[in-house]
């Protein structure tokens, strides 16, 4: 049987995520910043020049938007990350540049057979026809970091390969010391900008890329996120590929190979027969869990990365985002959570945020209390269609900020995911009260779940 180098687990070191220093400025940032500036001037006075001829309906702001983003592909993958980014936060950029960036949520191009061949044999240590029984040089998808190619094990399992593109590290933090020059000296002084404030995106994009970065930590992640679905002994609706430690080497991870649909392909959920209610019900509880009793948690739900399977299972793919509250912060939530899931006893609200630092000290949880009910109760009784949580935790956030309260990373990857799984809900359960659902904190509080489901006569699905 092969054993490539992380037969027995990846070393403890490759598991640390190293971000080299963003504001070390030399030449080949210099004249990468030179190429970058040229790159898209052409690309924006392109788009214009061809609106002035053909207008077509769309706006000057359109035209220069579109010519941005052909910008950014033809500049390659850490700015189709940063297109990537402003399409998932439209709130914060100017409409048409966040609608012209749509597109790059899409699939990006992909890398050669041989290249892919060749990364292969420098990683596990022998060409791909030597440790596969079959391996498809024909990538089944390509994205900014990496590309995924199906294969077979030699003792016949169906596995994939996600294999980290060339040189990748180095060439995407060049480019992020570009990004955070221009955007430290000269975006952050404009107006329509400041409120985005760019540079602290920037910052988290060199953040996350270089945990994206690491496939040992991505491994070593999925292959924990899998292990704790089932540690209450339920979710078997639920999980994960699972990793083929034989067969991954540092910028290699070969996993199960998953066959179904994204979340978001709603036909033909509906075709099959499949409850999608429930499956996306059992897909909020696992994460859940995840985020507030085992720690990590799926940072990036967009329906490419969770899917519903043949079988009516659902999956979650991708590990490379992933994050993990802080203790006091996790029990904040699970106190939210409880309050609005089981007794809306809103005083607990208050010391919740009183422990974060949300609230000051000296605020009565026997006044504040009954008049954040008043206003958040109303709310909560409605349907996915009447009411967001995630927006509702984004504003939270902005309380939070408003006392001058530093909140984590992982707050706002929380209201991305619960805004994600909102998404799904209005087309698959529209009359879905998330905020409501005893269900999802079945394994967090068990004790007083079934009590309360007990006493609303509601009888909890498997």
């Amino acid at each position: 049987m092969f054993r490539g180098p992380y037969a027995e687990g990846p070393p403890a070191d490759a598991l640390e995520v190293v971000a080299p220093p963003l504001d070390r400025v030399g030449w080949a940032e210099l004249r990468r910043a030179l190429l970058t500036a040229f790159v898209l001037a052409a690309a924006v006075l392109r788009a214009l020049a061809t609106w002035c001829i053909r207008r077509r309906g769309r706006t000057l702001a359109q035209a220069a938007s579109k010519g941005v983003v052909e910008g950014f592909e033809q500049l390659g993958p850490t700015f189709v990350k940063l297109g990537q980014l402003i399409a998932s936060s439209p709130s914060l950029f100017p409409a048409p540049l966040a609608d012209a960036c749509a597109r790059m949520l899409d699939e990006v191009r992909p890398f050669d057979a041989a290249t892919a061949r060749r990364l292969i044999a420098e990683d596990l240590g022998a060409p791909p026809e030597a440790i596969f029984s079959w391996w498809d040089p024909v990538p089944l998808s390509a994205a900014s970091i990496a590309q995924v190619h199906a294969c077979t094990l030699a003792d016949g399992r169906q596995a994939v390969i996600k294999l980290q593109r060339p040189d990748i590290a180095h060439r995407m933090n060049t480019d992020l010391r570009i990004q955070h020059l221009v955007a430290t000296r000269l975006l952050s002084r404009i107006g329509a900008l400041q409120r985005a404030n760019v540079v602290a995106m920037v910052e988290d994009l060199h953040e996350v890329t270089n945990q994206e970065l690491n496939f040992a930590l991505e491994a070593h992640r999925q292959d924990r996120f899998r292990t704790t679905i089932g540690a209450f002994g339920d979710n078997e609706g639920i999980t994960a590929p699972e990793v083929h430690w034989d067969h991954c080497g540092p910028h290699l991870i070969c996993m199960e190979r998953m066959h179904g649909v994204p979340m978001d392909d709603f036909a033909a959920i509906e075709a099959s027969g499949i409850d999608g209610e429930l499956v996306l019900r059992r897909g909020i509880k696992v994460w859940i869990e995840a985020a507030l009793v085992h720690g990590p948690f799926h940072g990036d739900v967009h329906a490419g990365n969770l899917w519903v399977l043949d079988d009516g299972r659902a999956s979650y793919l991708d590990f490379g985002i992933m994050g993990e509250l802080p203790p006091e912060w996790r029990r904040a939530m699970g106190d939210i959570l409880y309050t609005a899931m089981i007794d809306q006893d809103y005083r607990r609200v208050v010391r919740a945020y009183q422990s974060v630092g949300v609230m000051p000290a000296d605020v009565d949880p026997e006044v504040a209390g009954p008049a954040i009910a008043a206003v958040m109760e109303p709310m909560l009784q409605q349907g996915i269609g009447g009411v967001s949580l995630g927006d509702q935790f984004k504003a939270n956030l902005e309380l939070a900020e408003q006392f001058g309260v530093t909140t984590p990373r992982e707050l706002v990857l929380i209201s991305k995911q619960l805004l994600y799984f909102e998404r799904y809900a209005r087309r698959l359960a529209p009359d879905y009260v998330l905020a409501r659902d005893l269900f999802l904190l079945r394994n967090v509080f068990p004790a007083d779940v079934a009590r309360a489901a007990a006493e609303r006569g509601i009888e909890l699905p498997d």
